[in-house]
């Protein structure tokens, strides 16, 4: 049970078009020497990775570049980041590209500076002390990876999405520069950006921070909700509402990615104090099994888990509904409720979403699995407003099915 709640971010961020230009009177203040650069193959061909050396290298930062990530980053890829940079003994790690490339450079950054390997640091507030500093520069909308305490890598043995949470992820700095976005392309415009309605609709319908299941004796990052992360949550939802399929569907769009960018770092900031809950939970086995971006697979999922718990968040549906641009003020809570789902259901139809598990790959079998692997993971299902079972996953990922 809690009764006072806390806030953190990054410790500075830089936000605008044009934002990546003062990189380097921005990083003076951390007395860099040498940096690593974490990113991968695509954005190296299309010259981003030279836009960031340029301004670290005219603050005379040495750098190397590992531009081996990939989509939902392994833990293998982890440790052969880990084994390059060791002998360049960087003193920060920047992180460029997707969500998937800044967890990876968070985790890098934490084995640098602890030892031992990437699977160490899996779950809540196992990272000791200080990790390197870490620099991080978003080419997408969604993660909100540049202000969180989180890192998701992809266990490929066991075939799940492992989190690594902790305060002293959060980056040193965040250069968000929305015209890195403008050549994101539609499909990662729309999984990134229905990533970013997730966290922040995750935030918004959380437990309540005085009632926060917290066990005795037992410390987290997320806290439940609360009024700051409400403040976040809701401008991030409207954001989303006003722009996502602006930004899908006209990537050139400078308004409409600015205003998703914006979108994506107040969703960061929401969800990682407040928490997110049942729909990551259930995201992180289908992703394991079948690879699908993270964003797609939460988004797939977020009206079924709407609808599970709507009964425990009626008016906090009315109100995201009326934040995503629907007049509801003279409808009941319930029917204002109702269409909040039925807004989300539309946005991912104009965006491309799959509706149905079953067209990203997943089987019928394989449900009864991911329902006792979604239903073992508490430390974000306490963040849930509804209590959850394994028979309650197991309902809710046949109405998706």
């Amino acid at each position: 049970m809690r009764t006072t709640w806390t806030f953190h971010s990054a410790g500075q961020m830089v936000f605008g078009p044009g934002a990546l230009a003062q990189l380097d009177s921005a990083a003076a203040p951390l007395s860099l020497r040498r940096a690593l650069i974490v990113s991968d193959p695509i954005l190296q061909r299309l010259g981003m990775i030279d836009q960031v050396l340029n301004p670290l290298r005219r603050a005379q930062i040495e750098c190397q570049v590992f531009a081996e990530s990939e989509p939902e980053p392994s833990l293998a890829v982890a440790e052969r980041c880990v084994a390059f940079a060791r002998p360049f003994q960087p003193d920060a790690i920047v992180g460029l590209g997707g969500g998937s490339n800044l967890d990876l450079a968070k985790i890098v950054a934490t084995v640098l500076a602890h030892g031992g390997a990437a699977r160490d640091y899996i779950g809540d507030g196992a990272i000791p002390g200080p990790v390197l500093p870490i620099i991080a520069i978003p080419t997408t909308a969604g993660t909100g990876s540049e202000v969180t305490a989180a890192a998701v890598l992809t266990d490929a043995e066991n075939q799940m999405k492992v989190g690594v949470l902790s305060n002293f992820l959060r980056p040193r700095l965040a250069i968000v520069d929305p015209l890195l976005t403008l050549t994101c392309p539609a499909k990662v415009t729309a999984d990134s950006g229905i990533d970013a309605l997730t966290h922040a609709i995750e935030a918004f319908t959380a437990v309540d921070n005085e009632t926060f299941p917290l066990p005795s004796g037992q410390s987290t990052v997320y806290q439940g909700r609360h009024p700051f992360g409400n403040l976040f949550a809701e401008k991030a939802i409207e954001l989303v509402g006003r722009f996502l399929v602006r930004a899908v569907r006209k990537g050139d769009d400078l308004e409409a990615r600015s205003g998703m960018a914006l979108a994506a770092t107040m969703g960061g900031l929401a969800f990682s104090n407040v928490g997110v809950a049942l729909v990551h939970a259930m995201e992180y086995p289908v992703g394991g099994a079948v690879h699908c971006s993270h964003g797609l697979g939460n988004g797939l999922l977020l009206p079924y888990v709407m609808r599970f718990n709507l009964p425990s968040r009626k008016k906090e549906f009315a109100r995201i509904a009326q934040l995503l641009g629907e007049d509801v003020a003279r409808i009941s809570d319930s029917a204002g409720a109702e269409q909040a789902i039925r807004t989300i259901e539309w946005l991912k139809r104009e965006c491309g979403i799959p509706e149905r598990l079953r067209e990203i790959g997943v089987t019928a079998e394989q449900l009864p699995q991911f329902a006792e692997k979604a239903s073992s993971i508490q430390r974000i299902l306490r963040v849930n407003p509804r209590p959850v079972s394994t028979a309650d996953c197991l309902a809710i990922y046949q109405a998706a099915y």
